[in-house]
């Protein structure tokens, strides 16, 4: 037994920024017709991602004049996402499809034009928070957070006169979420993954081959992995 020690040097921990965003949009044609998250996109000019889990409020029931137990209420998980800019993809999550025209007889696509108020799309979410310490800095860890089943809500956007006191404009999306199972646990929207925690080779290795697997490669696209496909991503050979 060992008493105990607190601020020990290399445990002072902390939490920090967020970068390395990905947007994986719901496609209902993949997997013949099955559905699945469709290649990931990077999200340049992500600012942050606030999350806000509500939920899980106690209802407290009486008997026998005393408190006889408390039940807990279903927990969602929600959040914030904030960027100077957002990739095209993201359009259709956010409200927005390109112009589609018949003339004399030719459908024609524009790309540039875009119609607001349409049905907007589900999507996943992927990014890194880096993980600090009192010896490392910022270069300690990180933490990759897996978010699924996203829907964005409509958000204002402010334009403003460009004066001497220059700014861009951050645009800023509600989203709330619809869990996805999990075999042998309850359905969730978010899993993290702690690289701090994967300190041998063979773990380290693991977790790079996931990371191929949600950045993509020059062989591969990035692909956002359901929570049950994860362990056979760590453990697949090469």
């Amino acid at each position: 037994m060992a008493a105990l020690v607190w601020d020990a040097v290399g445990e002072r921990l902390f939490e920090t920024g967020t970068d390395r965003g990905v947007l994986y949009v719901w496609d209902s044609t993949a997997n013949s017709g099955a559905g699945g998250y469709g290649n990931g996109v990077a999200w340049n000019g992500l600012t942050g991602v606030s999350e806000a889990p509500s939920g899980a409020e106690t209802t407290s029931l009486w008997a026998d004049n005393i408190k006889y137990l408390n039940l807990l209420s279903t927990e969602e998980f929600s959040g914030t996402i904030t960027a100077y800019m957002y990739p095209d993809a993201f359009a259709q999550c956010d409200g927005s499809a390109a112009l589609t025209a018949e003339v004399s007889g030719v459908s024609t696509t524009y790309a540039g034009i875009t119609v607001g108020q349409q049905s907007r799309k589900t999507f996943g979410l992927c990014y890194r928070t880096k993980v600090g310490n009192d010896t490392e800095g910022n270069e300690h860890g990180y933490k990759i957070h897996l978010v699924y089943g996203c829907t964005a809500s409509p958000s204002s956007k402010d334009y403003k006169t460009v004066n001497d006191s220059p700014e861009a404009i951050e645009f800023s999306w509600e989203f709330k979420t619809t869990p996805v199972p999990v075999t042998g646990f309850k359905p969730t929207a978010t899993i993290t993954i702690d690289s701090t925690k994967f300190t041998t080779t063979a773990d380290k290795a693991k977790l790079t081959k996931l990371e191929k697997y949600l950045y993509g490669t020059t062989n591969a696209e990035a692909q956002l992995p359901l929570p049950d496909a994860i362990p056979g991503i760590l453990e697949a050979a090469g």
